[in-house]
């Protein structure tokens, strides 16, 4: 099924470092999603296939939606296992870092990275990557971390140890990273490699239910909450700004992934161009995340302004204040969005 080249003296590296590895931390980003939660999960199960032992290290608490993933259950969250997430990269011959490409974006997790002596292998598809590794596969035409792993497998001679559970993970990320196939979805060879893992026995209805159909009461709430309450429609700067306060959290109950595609829904407005949503997690932490339709990059407001970054149409970043005062600093880029505005197009 080839029909993505990588380089063959990379492939080769990857092969003789994961045939030598007998111990092998993985990890990804804080705040993991699905495409995350699911390259590592995919990893660890194909990995351990080949007799690997392995332990996938997240810097947060995984959100309990994706609970279901086969394997959730073995993941060292570092936040509050730091001795077993230390002893992991300590020991470890080989560390995979998947779905990101800067050590900022794992926090704390970071300085258990430096301090081993293992080899690094980054498989990510994010721009600009800043993160040093043995082999970097950094590819952001790629439309998920998930499929570019498959793809990597697969040309390392692989792809045969990636079983129901394996795939299942891997299936996830993609879904999740696509919006089911709505969005960075036009390529044919994601479509080849969904063939792929569905004839590894993976249930794609079943998954689609888990991953998009089925809710909490609390988070039906909390959606329901923000829409009707905390949505701001800027129809002169073509936006819609989304807040939740730590105290409205509190007073639903919030879970991580309780929010989840919530900035997404704004999009369906005729007219809104770009979705902001601004959760406050802490007194004096704002999380920001941006959504935007054509050619618009939010990505970079977020670098900008944000200490951001990800997608031209999808990325996020963080205020270090008040809520007040994050929604004050986002109002404050307006005219500067709308001069990016100037120059918008469907694509």
């Amino acid at each position: 099924m080839r029909f993505f080249e990588f380089d063959t003296e990379k492939i080769d590296r990857f092969r003789q470092l994961t045939d030598r590895a007998k111990r092998v931390a993985v990890v990804c980003h804080m705040t993991p999603d699905g495409d995350a939660l699911g390259s590592s999960l995919c990893l660890m199960h194909t990995l351990s296939a080949l007799g690997k032992h392995v332990t996938v290290v997240t810097p947060d608490a995984p959100p309990k939606t994706l609970g279901f993933l086969p394997g959730s259950e073995r993941i060292t969250v570092n936040s509050y296992q730091h001795d077993k997430a230390r002893n992991a990269f300590l020991n470890a011959d080989l560390i995979f870092c998947l779905d990101f490409n800067d050590l900022r974006r794992i926090d704390r997790t970071a300085p258990l990275v430096e301090a081993s002596a293992a080899p690094i292998v980054m498989i990510d598809h994010h721009l600009n990557p800043t993160l040093e590794a043995e082999i970097a596969f950094s590819h952001p035409e790629i439309s998920s971390t998930c499929a570019l792993l498959f793809l990597v497998l697969e040309a390392a001679g692989l792809a045969g140890h990636i079983g129901r559970e394996a795939a299942t993970c891997c299936c996830a990320g993609m879904m999740t990273d696509t919006g089911n196939f709505a969005y960075n979805a036009n390529d044919p060879g994601i479509y080849r490699i969904l063939a792929e893992l569905m004839e590894r026995g993976v249930d794609k209805n079943d998954l689609y239910n888990k991953l998009f159909n089925t809710n909490s009461l609390t988070r039906i709430r909390i959606m329901g909450f923000c829409q009707y309450a905390r949505l701001h429609v800027l129809d002169e700067h073509r936006c819609a700004i989304t807040t939740l306060s730590l105290q409205e959290a509190r007073d639903f109950n919030y879970s991580k992934g309780d929010t989840e595609g919530l900035v997404n829904i704004p999009l369906s407005i005729p007219g809104i161009v770009y979705s902001i949503f601004l959760r406050q997690d802490e007194e004096d932490y704002i999380k920001v995340s941006m959504r935007s339709k054509g050619n618009f990059s939010v990505k970079e407001l977020c670098e900008r302004h944000f200490d951001g970054g990800g997608h031209l149409n999808a990325s996020g970043g963080e205020i270090r204040d008040t809520l007040d005062n994050a929604m004050a600093r986002i109002l404050e880029l307006l005219p500067e969005a709308d001069k990016m505005l100037e120059d918008y197009s469907e694509l």
